[in-house]
C-alpha cells in the first residue's frame, strides 16, 4: 500500500505489484477490452482472491450469463466457487435484462437494480463487488442524456457503499467501451488485449489511468491456465541485481580448468553458439549434471526435442539426466516456439521459474525464436529473461544456433549482454570434421585464451589441446599425425643423443686406458730411476772403499 489512497489486493500474481498494492478500494475500477480477454476470469479471481485471502467476501452480478455457468468457468481456474458460496463469503446474483421488453418512459432508472444488488451486498457483508458486463444493463437506455446520467449515479452508488467494485465493458469503436463515459468515471481503467501476430495469440494488460497512486505503464503478458490468472511485470526490471563472488562448476573439468579450475560465477548469463552438431545442447546437459550434482535445482527449457529424446541422447555421453528428474531435481519443458508468441513463451518461462525456483535456468536453443517475431522483439524478451535471472541470482546457460563457422555476433544479438560466451565449431580437415571450442568471454574471471578440441565419448566430455604447428592448431587425425611426427622426431633425437653419448663413453674410457698406460709408463721410468739412483750410491761407496783401501795398502793417504 502506498499514501494517498488505500487499496485492495488481488491476489493477482504480478498484478499487485504493477499496482503497487492492488485496486483502489471503495472505488469503481473498469475492466475492459474485446471478447474472449479474459475480463470475466479477472474479475473472478478478484472476487475469489479477496473472499479466499483478504477476509472479503463479494458479490458477482452477471448481466449475461447464468450462476452455473459462472461455476463452471472458474472451476477451469481451480478456483471452487461452490464452498465460498456455502460459507457465506460469495453470492451470485443474476439480472437478465431483455431490451423488448423495457419502455423507456418518464424518469424511468435503475433504482430497481440498486435495490436488488444492496439486499445481495447485505446477504454476504460484501467489500467487494463485480458487474459484469456494463454494456447488458445500459443496453435498455436509447436516451444518451439519461443513459450518462445513470452511469455516473452507479459509479457514485457503488463508492458510498464503499464498495471496491470490478465493472466489465466490451471495447468500442474508438472508445475503452461502447459508451465511452465509464472509462472517465472510473477511478481505474484496466486493458486487457487477445492479439494475433503471425497466427499466434498473446493476451496482454495495460494500466490507462489510476487516480491517486503510480503505477506500470507498459503492457504486460499474462496468462490464463490452471493456476488462475497471473501477471508478469516483466518490463520493469533493472540493474540492481546482485552480484555473487561464488563460482559454480560447469560439469566439465578441462572447461574449469580454463577458467582458473573454478567455473563461472553463479548468477552469470552463459552463451553457448555454434553451428549444428558442434555440442551446444551437450555442454548445456553438462551444466545440468553438476548442478543436481551438488543437490540444486535446474530447469531445462527446450524449443526443439522433447524430454525422453534429451534424456536419450545425452546418455550416449555418459550424462545421465533420468536420476536427475527422479530426484526432483530437474524440470524440462519442452514446446514450439511457435506455440505461443514472444512474450507470452516469456510468460510461462518466468512463471516456471517462480514455481520451480532452480538454481540453473537452460534455454535451447534460443535461436529458435527467430522464427516467431523480428530480431528486436526477440533480444527484447530474451533480455528480459536475462535480467530476471540475473536479479534472483540463477545462472542462466543459452543456447543459439549458428548458421556460418566465421561468427562474430549472434542472430539476435545476444552476445554483449551475456557474461560469457563459448563458442562450438565444427573444422574439416583430411576429410573429417572435429570440434573445436573457443573461450571467447568470461567476464571477471581470468581464463584461458587457447582453442581446445572438443571431443563427445561414452565417458563424457573432455577438451584436447590441440596441436599447435606452423599452419595453426591442428585436431583430429591432423592432430594425431602430427603428434606421431612429432614422437618419431623426440625418438630420432633422443637416438643421436645416446649414440653421442656411447661415442663420447667411448672416448672416455679409452682417453683413460691411454692415461692408464702412460701412469705405469712412468712409474716404470720413476722405478728404473730409482734403482739406478741405487745403484750409483752403491758404486760411489764401493769406489770410496777400494780407494780408502788401496790407501791403506799403500801406506798412505787416500786423498
Amino acid at each position: 500500500m502506498t499514501d494517498g489512497i488505500a487499496k485492495a489486493r488481488t491476489g493477482i500474481e504480478g498484478f499487485d505489484d504493477l499496482t503497487l498494492g492492488g485496486l483502489p478500494r471503495g472505488r469503481p475500477t473498469l475492466v475492459c477490452g474485446s471478447a474472449g480477454c479474459g475480463k470475466t476470469l479477472f474479475a473472478s479471481t478478484f472476487l475469489v482472491n479477496g473472499a479466499r485471502d483478504e477476509g472479503e467476501p463479494g458479490v458477482f452480478v452477471t448481466f449475461e450469463e447464468r450462476p452455473v455457468d459462472i461455476v463452471d468457468n472458474v472451476a477451469s481456474l481451480g478456483f471452487g466457487l461452490d464452498d465460498l458460496i456455502a460459507r457465506k463469503l460469495l453470492h451470485i446474483e443474476h439480472i437478465a435484462i431483455d431490451p423488448s421488453e423495457l419502455a423507456e418512459v418518464g424518469d424511468y432508472d435503475l433504482e430497481g437494480l440498486f435495490l436488488r444488488l444492496e439486499l445481495a451486498v447485505a446477504e454476504v457483508g460484501a467489500k467487494r463487488i463485480v458487474l459484469d458486463t456494463i454494456e447488458s444493463l445500459f443496453s435498455a437506455f436509447q436516451n444518451p442524456a439519461i443513459l450518462r446520467a445513470e452511469i455516473r449515479r452507479l459509479f457514485d452508488w457503488l463508492k458510498e457503499k464503499g464498495l471496491t467494485a470490478v465493472i466489465t465493458g466490451e471495447r468500442g469503436d474508438g472508445t475503452l467501451t461502447r459508451q465511452g463515459l465509464e472509462e472517465y468515471v472510473s477511478d481505474c481503467v484496466i486493458l486487457l488485449d487477445h492479439r494475433v501476430h503471425r497466427q499466434v495469440s498473446t493476451r496482454r494488460l495495460r494500466i490507462v489511468k489510476y487516480r491517486g497512486t503510480a503505477h506500470g505503464t507498459n503492457e504486460y503478458p499474462f496468462l490464463i491456465g490452471e493456476d488462475g490468472f497471473s501477471v508478469l511485470p516483466v518490463s520493469s526490471l533493472g540493474l540492481g541485481h546482485q552480484v555473487h563472488e561464488d563460482r559454480v562448476s560447469t560439469g566439465i573439468a578441462d572447461l574449469d580448468a580454463m577458467l582458473s579450475g573454478d567455473g563461472f560465477h553463479r548468477g552469470s548469463s552463459i552463451l553457448l553458439s555454434g553451428v549444428a552438431g558442434s555440442g551446444k545442447s551437450s555442454i548445456a546437459a553438462a551444466f545440468v549434471a553438476a548442478t543436481c550434482a551438488r543437490g540444486e535445482r535446474a530447469l531445462y527449457f527446450s524449443f526443439e526435442e522433447s524430454e525422453a529424446q534429451t534424456v536419450r541422447n545425452m546418455r550416449s555421453i555418459g550424462i545421465d539426466l533420468q536420476s536427475c528428474i527422479d530426484a526432483g531435481l530437474l524440470r524440462t519443458v519442452a514446446t514450439r516456439p511457435t506455440f505461443y508468441s514472444l512474450e507470452m513463451h516469456l510468460a510461462i518461462m518466468l512463471r516456471e521459474v517462480q514455481k520451480y525456483k532452480p538454481a540453473l535456468v537452460v534455454l535451447d536453443p534460443i535461436s529458435a525464436f527467430l522464427d516467431s517475431g523480428e530480431q528486436l522483439e526477440v533480444q527484447a524478451m530474451l533480455l528480459r529473461m536475462i535480467d530476471y535471472l540475473k536479479a534472483h541470482g540463477i545462472t542462466g546457460v543459452f543456447t543459439h544456433l549458428a548458421h556460418d563457422q566465421r561468427v562474430t555476433e549472434t542472430d539476435a544479438g545476444l552476445s554483449s549482454l551475456m557474461d560469457a560466451w563459448i563458442l562450438l565449431l565444427n573444422r574439416e580437415v583430411n576429410g573429417e570434421f572435429n570440434r573445436e571450442l573457443y573461450l571467447l568471454k568470461a567476464r571477471g574471471i581470468a581464463h584461458s585464451n587457447q582453442v581446445r578440441e572438443f571431443v563427445m565419448s561414452d565417458n563424457g566430455i573432455s577438451l584436447v589441446e590441440p596441436y599447435l604447428g606452423e599452419d595453426g592448431a591442428l585436431t583430429g587425425s591432423a592432430r594425431r599425425a602430427a603428434e606421431a611426427r612429432m614422437r618419431r622426431d623426440e625418438a630420432a633425437r633422443r637416438g643421436e643423443f645416446s649414440r653421442l653419448q656411447d661415442k663420447i663413453d667411448q672416448r672416455r674410457r679409452r682417453t683413460q686406458a691411454q692415461i692408464e698406460a702412460l701412469r705405469a709408463e712412468l712409474e716404470a721410468d720413476e722405478i728404473e730411476l730409482r734403482s739406478l739412483g741405487e745403484h750409483e750410491a752403491d758404486f760411489a761407496a764401493q769406489v770410496l772403499s777400494d780407494r780408502e783401501a788401496m790407501a791403506a795398502h799403500r801406506g798412505g793417504s787416500s786423498s
